[in-house]
């Protein structure tokens, strides 16, 4: 989640990724795949104890200091490179527009360029079914618009036809890259290149599809719908599609004057910052002409990489709310449990687990395979056990009586449900990725500088500082191994900060490397946790607060909890978006709003003032950006 969005303080709640292969709970399961038809990404995978590399040292590169330059800083013995930026063409047939360094480009150009502020990431490969890891389909969120940079003269002069290029801006790219000699590139045109943007035709599944809730002026019978945008983490399939996370959407709607309880439950009421402006040129987002459009958005939404004519679909069963990942796993039986966090202060963890096991043989039985199952909030207790509670309609109060008289009530308004059933407020949960060893699952949780302020819940045993402004993770593992598993076993990995801070508040119990904001996460087939870090521009060089430089990203030892840093970004950018092509040795990050305003020192209006990165060119503006990571010679990147 980008920084720009500051957890709102005014309405409380008041109640990495592994390879496909991995995504398999149960070793034998993994043997059967293995001999399946090649119907998607997981046919024939390798296990991760295949992988070159894994049997020497799990981390082998030097660690790099902190850096405030306004550049990428990687390990000696390694390269950073940049694949594409907000932008350059994805390789669309149908045109491939250049950027123009004036803000020039038109919103019909936009819609075949790179969007803005990448985010969340994978990599499919080429063709379906194998294992390439040199020719794929990289699929990447485009979280929000920066519109004081799409347009020559910012906001100023707002319009239709700024809101229809800045909506264009958004949502999601699937383009499809080579590596040649060593090095990645795009290839232009190709058939499979696509951007997926805020008007984008869609259709919606799952309990909500129909619901009275969802019937808008743009969808008459509440089951189309147009548009994703504030996409920020991930997630993918078996089968090999990718799940695109709406998180902050309410920024994107004009409140109405009087919210009811529900839409203050989800930040679209007049004490929330308007920050996108939207609903005054587009009347499909102000809610006082069209009032149920919001319950289209904070959804996951299914996008098919292989199938260019393919309609996204938002997936309802998995739950409404700020999405922050997808993180997928297939049970010993075959279902797929899916982890999500509602990236806001005092808000929930989440599971989903389908109703019926995925197809390895028949890729199409599994379209619908998301529509049907159940959604679980996470209860954390004091002795280290927690709970998967249910949240169905009919039981566990979620009823008529109280405000719930459907599943599509259920899952439309989550963070209600979760608040009646009594769920763990966090502090912030962030990404959720799982080891592919051990079969732990590891949750970010960034920050919460309000929890115990007054009228504020204080710590408890899952969130146990207050105020908590360095982040931690949390690690619990299934009972039985079984994701399906209604209870589960925690405890925290790490608390962030200084380790050489005095005050034991900022030192946290970190070894290594210091490092506060955990946001982004990815553990890759050898087990490295990868942690990447989303500490405000405004706290930046505060070494009183354990900040130190700009944005980074660690590896971290799952056994011993060290952290060494291995890459720093320019300066304002926030580090995220991690994935790993399966032979491990490329890996690509993507670098979201350098120059982000907020940074100390720096005119909010003048984002340039804090970077040009990564043209540095004197007539240039910031572009977030996709690296390419690799080593020199070209083995595992970790190692």
């Amino acid at each position: 989640m980008s920084r720009f969005f500051e957890p709102f303080s005014g309405i409380p709640n008041v109640s990495g990724n592994p390879a496909l292969t991995d995504l398999i709970a149960d070793p034998a399961r993994r043997t059967v795949l293995k001999g399946a038809a090649a119907m998607g990404p997981l046919a024939a995978l390798p296990s991760c104890a295949l992988l070159p590399g894994a049997g020497g040292p799990l981390i082998g590169f030097a660690s790099i200091p902190p850096s405030s330059d306004d550049a990428v800083r990687v390990p000696e013995g390694y390269r950073a490179e940049v694949l594409v930026a907000w932008g350059d063409p994805i390789g669309d047939p149908r045109g491939m527009p250049a950027f123009r360094w004036d803000a020039s480009n038109t919103a019909e150009d936009q819609e075949l360029q790179s969007g803005t502020h990448h985010d969340g990431m994978y990599y499919f490969p080429l063709p379906l079914g194998s294992e390439t890891s040199t020719h794929g389909l990289l699929v990447m969120n485009h979280e929000y618009p920066d519109n004081n940079l799409l347009f020559p003269d910012g906001m100023a002069g707002w319009s239709a036809a700024k809101v229809r290029k800045s909506q264009a801006s958004v949502g999601c790219s699937v383009q499809e890259i080579r590596l040649e000699n060593g090095q990645w590139r795009m290839v232009r045109p190709s058939s499979y290149a696509r951007r997926i943007h805020a008007n984008t035709p869609m259709r919606v599944g799952g309990p909500a599809a129909g619901s009275a809730l969802l019937r808008s002026a743009a969808s008459p019978d509440g089951r189309s719908s147009f548009g994703t945008f504030n996409n920020c983490a991930n997630g993918w399939t078996p089968w090999g599609t990718y799940l695109t996370c709406e998180e902050n959407f309410s920024f994107h709607f004009k409140p109405p004057a009087e919210p009811t309880p529900m839409e203050e439950r989800y930040e679209l009421s007049p004490k929330v910052r308007f920050s996108f402006r939207w609903g005054e040129a587009d009347p499909r987002f102000d809610m006082a002409r069209n009032r149920n459009e919001a319950n289209h958005f904070g959804w996951v939404v299914e996008i098919d990489p292989y199938d260019p004519a393919s309609v996204p679909v938002k997936r309802t069963a998995l739950g409404r709310f700020s999405h922050e990942g997808a993180c997928p796993v297939v049970c010993p039986d075959g279902r797929l449990a899916i982890y999500s966090g509602d990236d806001r202060t005092f808000e929930y963890l989440y599971k989903f687990v389908s109703a019926r096991p995925w197809n390895p043989t028949d890729r199409a039985a599994n379209r619908d395979l998301l529509d049907e199952g159940t959604l679980h909030v996470a209860r954390f207790h004091a002795d280290g056990t927690g709970e998967w509670v249910e949240l169905v309609h009919g039981r566990n109060g979620l009823t008529a009586a109280n405000g719930f008289a459907s599943q599509a009530d259920v899952v439309t308004f989550a963070r209600a449900a979760g608040d009646q059933v009594g769920a763990t407020r966090m502090d912030r949960p962030e990404w959720v990725a799982r080891h592919p060893r051990t079969g732990d699952m590891y949750c970010t949780l960034t920050n919460n500088a309000l929890r115990g302020t007054a009228g504020r819940e204080g710590p408890n045993p899952a969130n146990p500082r207050a105020p908590n402004r360095f982040g931690h993770i949390v690690r619990w593992t299934e009972e039985g191994g079984d994701h399906a598993a209604k209870r589960f076993r925690w405890e925290t990995f790490v608390l962030a900060g200084d380790p050489a801070h005095a005050d034991e508040k900022v030192r946290g119990n970190l070894k290594g490397d210091l490092y506060a904001s955990p946001d982004g996460l990815m553990i890759d087939r050898r087990g490295v946790i990868w942690v990447q870090t989303d500490v405000s521009p405004s706290a930046l060089l505060r070494t009183d607060h354990a900040i130190y430089g700009n944005n980074q990203m660690l590896a971290v030892d799952p056994d011993t909890r060290e952290a060494r840093r291995f890459l720093t970004g320019p300066r304002g950018c926030e580090i995220t978006g991690a994935c790993m092509t399966p032979d491990g040795n490329t890996l690509f990050v993507n670098v979201q709003h350098p120059g982000e305003a907020g940074a100390v020192g720096v005119d909010p209006a003048r984002p340039r003032s804090v970077s040009n990165w990564p043209d540095h060119r004197p007539d240039g503006r910031p572009r977030s950006a996709t690296l390419a990571i690799r080593r020199v010679d070209g083995g595992p990147v970790g190692t």
